[in-house]
This record gives C-alpha cells, sequence and structure tokens, in this order.
C-alpha cells in the first residue's frame, strides 16, 4: 500500500489543540495533558478520556471515549458509529479482509452488502487503506469512526473466533476428555491451549460462553440446520441471532459442551439434560443447564444460564411492592392452605418463589422443600432433588416431607393429578404449602386444577390464593417523557441498550385471593369469565393494570405490557 500525504496520524498534540480550539478543554488541563506518555496502541483519546474531565457542553458529565470519538467524527465529517457485536455478521464481516491487514490499519469491518461495505475506523486522516480495500472487493467502502477500544477489542475477538471455526472445519466431531469449565473460561493467553487437536472447537465453546456472559444473555440455543448451524441468545427476554457456523462445528461445539456437563456423547437419538457450574473471572458463580433434543438435522442444544444472585433479590427487586406486596404478606402469613404461583418458563416464578421462602424461613418453623432441579442451596431450608429414575417425583417426594413434621413445604410444581391431590392433602391437615402451575392467568389456575381431575370441593377447600405473574423489560435511562397528557414515558434507545429503549426487567403481579364469595363459582362446570368478574369484583386487578401502574410510573412502556401480558 502506498502512503500518501493526506494520511497523518492523530498525535496528543493536535488534538489538545483541536479542543482547546473547541473549548472543551482549557489552557491549563491542555498543559497537564500533554506531559501524558502514549504507551504502546493506547489512542491519544484513550488517554485523554481516562483523565474524566468535565464536559462544558453538559452539566455533571465528562468526556468520555464515546462523547470524544463522537466530537472527532463531526470535526473529520464522518459518520460515528457505537459497534454493537450483536448486531454484526461476525462471518462475513471477518471474511473481507485478513486479520493482519485489520490489524496493521486499526480498522473492522462492520457491515456489508452487494453495493458497499462499512469499515470502523478510529485514525479519519489514514484513508489510503481505503482504494486498496475498495480494489479487492470490488465495493466502494463506507468510512466510519467508531471508539478504538471496541476496533480492538472486537478485532481481537472476532478474528481469533474465525481462525478457529476454519482450523475446525471438515474435522470429525471429537470424543473430549472429561473438562473443567473454570479453565475453559480462563480467557488469559496463559491458559490458552495450542491451536492443534481439538483446540479449535474449545476456544469457539470458550468463546460462546464468555461472549454470552458478556452480552447479559439468559439461555444460548446451538441449532443445526441444513448447511450451517445457528448460534442465539435470549437477552431480556427476546431472541438474537448472533453466528452461523459451518454444521460440523456446531455439532463438534455441541458435543464439547455435552461432555463438560457430563452428558453421553454418543447417544444422539434421545433428549438429554446435563448441568455446568462454574466461577466467572469477576468471581461470582454461574450455572449452566443443559438440554438436548434431536431434531432433522442434528442435536439441538439450549443452555440456560442461572445466576443464583437472582435468587437472592427480595421483593422490591422483583418489581412486587405496595398493595400487591401487602396482600402477598397477608396471604403467605397463613399457617395453612395451598398457595400457587403461575406463568409460562421464564416468568420469574423461582425467583418469587425463593423470596417467599427466605420470608417465611425463621428458627421457629420447619420450612421442607421439594425441588427439581434444587435453583439454590439455602442452609435455612431442607432441601429435597427429585430423581424420576429411582421413583422419587413430586408426589413421592412430598409424602416423604409429610413425615417430617412441616410447618411449609415447597411443591416446585404440580404437573399432574397425584402430586395435585398430595398439594392439597398437605395443605388441608395443617400446612402452609406453595407450588407453581403453568397457567395464563390466575384464575385459570382454578380450571387446570379441575382439568388435571380434582375435585372441586378439594379446590375450595384447600386453595387460598394464586399469584400469576410477567417479566417486563424496563426502560432504560435513554428514556424519554410522552406527550402532553399521556403517562410515563417512551422508548427511545442508546447504545447502552443496543437502541432498544430497555434494560432489564421487572415483575407485573395479578393476584388472587380464593374467598368464600369466590368459590361459590368454583364447581365442575365452571364459567371462567363469571369467575374473573367475581375476582376483580373483589379487588384484583389483571396484569395488564397492573403493567399499567408501571407505565405510569416510568418503568416501562404499554407496548411492552401487552406484549408479555397478552391472551389473558
Amino acid at each position: 500500500m502506498t502512503v500518501t500525504d493526506q494520511d497523518r496520524r492523530l498525535s496528543l498534540d493536535g488534538l489538545l489543540t483541536a479542543l482547546l480550539d473547541a473549548r472543551l478543554i482549557g489552557p491549563q488541563a491542555a498543559q497537564a495533558l500533554r506531559s501524558l506518555r502514549q504507551i504502546g496502541d493506547t489512542h491519544p483519546l484513550e488517554l485523554i478520556a481516562a483523565q474524566n474531565l468535565p464536559d462544558p457542553r453538559q452539566a455533571d458529565q465528562h468526556l468520555n471515549l464515546e462523547n470524544l470519538c463522537q466530537w472527532l467524527a463531526e470535526r473529520a465529517g464522518l459518520p460515528y458509529r457505537h459497534i454493537d457485536p450483536l448486531q454484526l455478521d461476525l462471518g462475513a464481516t471477518t471474511g473481507l479482509m485478513s486479520a493482519a491487514f485489520a490489524q496493521r490499519h486499526g480498522i473492522l469491518a462492520i457491515a456489508a452488502d452487494a453495493n458497499s461495505v462499512t469499515v470502523a475506523s478510529a485514525e479519519p486522516f489514514t484513508r489510503s487503506w481505503e482504494a486498496d480495500l475498495a480494489q479487492v472487493l470490488r465495493r466502494p467502502i463506507n468510512h466510519v469512526l467508531a471508539s478504538p477500544v471496541q476496533i480492538r477489542r472486537f478485532s481481537q475477538a472476532f478474528f481469533h473466533l474465525a481462525r478457529s471455526v476454519k482450523g475446525a472445519c471438515h474435522q470429525p466431531v471429537p470424543a473430549f476428555p472429561p473438562g473443567n469449565l473454570e479453565q475453559l473460561l480462563d480467557l488469559s493467553e496463559k491458559g490458552r491451549p495450542h491451536e492443534d487437536d481439538d483446540a479449535h472447537i474449545v476456544t469457539i465453546a470458550d468463546w460462546l460462553l464468555q461472549y454470552a456472559f458478556d452480552q447479559r444473555a439468559s439461555d444460548i440455543h446451538l441449532e443445526p440446520r441444513r448447511d450451517q448451524g445457528h448460534l442465539r441468545f435470549r437477552i431480556d427476554g427476546l431472541l438474537h441471532s448472533v453466528y452461523q457456523f459451518p454444521g460440523d462445528v456446531t455439532l463438534a461445539v455441541i458435543s464439547r459442551l455435552k461432555t463438560l456437563a457430563g452428558m453421553n456423547v454418543a447417544e444422539k437419538r434421545r433428549p438429554q439434560d446435563g448441568r455446568i457450574k462454574t466461577r466467572l473471572p469477576a468471581g461470582n458463580e454461574l450455572e449452566l443447564r443443559l438440554s438436548t433434543l434431536p431434531t432433522t438435522f442434528g442435536e439441538k442444544l439450549v443452555l440456560r444460564i442461572f445466576d443464583p444472585m437472582v435468587l437472592q433479590q427480595d421483593f422490591s427487586q422483583l418489581g412486587l411492592e405496595g398493595n400487591d406486596l401487602a396482600r402477598w404478606l397477608a396471604l403467605i402469613g397463613q399457617r395453612h392452605g395451598l398457595i400457587l404461583i403461575t406463568g409460562p418458563t421464564g416468568s420469574g416464578k423461582t425467583s418469587t418463589l425463593y423470596a417467599t421462602l427466605k420470608h417465611l424461613a425463621t428458627s421457629q418453623v420447619n420450612l421442607c422443600t421439594v425441588e427439581d432441579p434444587i435453583e439454590m442451596v439455602e442452609p435455612r431450608f431442607n432441601q429435597l432433588q427429585v430423581h424420576p429414575a429411582i421413583d422419587l417425583g413430586f408426589a413421592e417426594g412430598t409424602r416423604a416431607l409429610l413425615r417430617q413434621d412441616p410447618d411449609i413445604i415447597m411443591i416446585g410444581e404440580i404437573r399432574d393429578l397425584e402430586t395435585a391431590q398430595v398439594a392439597f392433602q398437605a395443605a388441608l391437615t395443617g400446612h402452609l404449602v406453595l407450588s407453581t402451575l403453568h397457567t395464563n392467568d390466575a384464575c385459570s389456575a382454578i380450571t387446570r386444577l379441575l382439568e388435571l381431575g380434582l375435585a372441586a370441593h378439594l379446590i375450595k377447600a384447600g386453595l387460598i390464593g394464586v399469584m400469576a405473574q410477567r417479566l417486563v423489560r424496563t426502560l432504560c435511562n435513554c428514556k424519554e417523557k410522552a406527550a402532553p397528557g399521556e403517562d410515563g414515558y417512551l422508548a427511545r434507545g442508546c447504545n447502552d441498550c443496543r437502541q432498544t429503549g430497555y434494560f432489564g426487567r421487572t415483575g407485573i403481579y395479578e393476584l388472587l385471593n380464593v374467598n368464600e364469595g369466590l368459590k361459590t363459582h368454583v364447581h365442575d362446570d365452571i364459567d371462567l369469565e363469571k369467575l374473573r368478574r367475581q375476582a376483580i369484583a373483589d379487588g384484583m386487578l389483571s396484569l395488564q393494570q397492573r403493567g399499567a401502574q408501571k407505565v405510569a410510573s416510568g418503568l416501562t412502556t404499554m407496548t411492552e405490557v401487552l406484549r408479555v401480558a397478552s391472551g389473558n
């Protein structure tokens, strides 16, 4: 490549002069900054941002790397781009240039189509590489400016992944020896295997897991297809496409993860479950729950990332507060009866159960649980793990617990008539029983019990309350106030929330008290609508109504509430 006269790299002195001219820094700050030394690949903007200088354009804000890059892009006449890795086609962008070329020029391709290629750089005035790249790709180059930290970090990670995928292609699915995931998650070069034998697959699995943790994913989906395997992450309840692996690489990565979970790698015709526990570099412990499913093109693998800290949350952190919390505390304060928590998978039922059990577990009570699996070991509970292989299910486990002089029993889930009957037997013999059920709303729990074959008189005698719940995404700090006359805020979108306008989730709850008035509507040919009308007349607010309260308080939007609570 020929370096032209127009190629000039940014210098600390030149940037300080420009910042002085723009009145973003004063002479005293500039003089102090000129003494800084640039080390290695450190970009001069990184040095300036590290000083945490006040931003004169915004009160209580500082000149961080993000807004310094935006200022530089505007000065250079280039678009600014915050790189969202989930929006990149990693396989396509890393195939547009060599890792050596990208590293030499400090660039990263972030988008491509038939008409052009978009390339990010942190050096707006070094541009001779554009002509060389355009000639090779036979497409014009759209030059954008991005953070040097993002370019450096993503270039290293994505090209390293691309090399591993290329090296792993067309290799037979390896038979891995048992591994230690804590070693697998050691991302330092010191802990990396040499790139031979099965090291490529180990590296890909290493990247996949760490990348999922970094992106706050709750689930990882590895899905074999005819030609390629798809990798998707679930983040804040929504699935995002992440990468497409060659088919044989996908199957090899699945085998690696199955081995780590102690699953049978050779068995590919039957569904399997497994678990892995690990500790991240930051010190927090995580558990991965693996589930395989035989499909047309091979095994599909889903890993649920379970953070035990989620079960340490109290009621307010879960979003259960105000009148809902007061009614819930009154309900769980009763000495006997059955209380159900309902909702689909992933609606936060387990978190609510554990918060409730921790509230109830005092030194004066014997609290016993039967779970599948035990979500978190809690010293104040007596916890029993279900083992179907030895005929120890929820029903058998609950019968065993009843002989242990319990005051409070938690049954992980009511799935069948036998478990329902045992739960009601416990509730009717002086025990407080808590369990979960999969229904859309609180009132439907009663019809579900009838469908299981439970007698209406048992339901009326033993059931004292039902709480349905959902998780809604909460608005990011970038939210905008709604128009005059409208409640709440609007989802705007920023870099922190990946332009979605949402960051994190909170619960909305629908609480049904089974009082005498409601019991008159519980019979074998139950009318669900009449039951709901009675519940509302008794003070129950629906999930949508509770969601509307969250909207009015600025926590979420009505669009989000309707998305998760529709069909009730």
